[in-house]
């Protein structure tokens, strides 16, 4: 049972243009499944959060974003919550700052890399998750 302030994410609907987008992320996410984290990393020895989106918009859709979190959240279009879409940036307020960020894949899941777990597949709905996102951004 969920509680009155508790956050239940829902698709939105997707283009044929944002499931080959998703496709795309999807294949660079399975290439990098499991890669550890490292704080400034950018390459398959290791992945930060802005580091391991940055590689995935460049490798699957030929897109630059910034290089930091802070810069990924200064730039982009604010997306509301009820119309996330794949590809689509979010992001999660810890410590009192918006300091990590995934990619929304649909559904409830977004590929990151977490300090615990690497390069990996979480649900929004999960719980250390659910209560911290703060904003998602899209980049086209």
């Amino acid at each position: 049972m969920q509680s009155a302030n508790e956050h239940v994410w829902q698709p939105a609907d997707q283009s044929t243009a944002d499931s080959e987008a998703a496709d795309r992320l999807w294949q660079v996410f399975e290439r990098y499944e499991g890669t550890p984290y490292r704080y400034g990393g950018t390459s398959a020895k290791g992945f930060d959060c802005s580091g391991f989106i940055a590689t995935a918009f460049d490798e699957a859709l030929g897109l630059q974003l910034p290089r930091t979190t802070s810069q990924m959240l200064a730039e982009g279009d604010i997306v509301p919550r009820d119309q996330l879409r794949a590809g689509d940036l979010v992001f999660f307020r810890i410590k009192d700052k918006d300091q990590h960020a995934g990619i929304y894949m649909g559904g409830d899941s977004f590929i990151h890399s977490s300090t615990s777990s690497g390069v990996s597949r979480s649900s929004l709905n999960g719980y250390y998750w659910r209560d911290r996102l703060s904003q998602a951004r899209r980049f086209d």
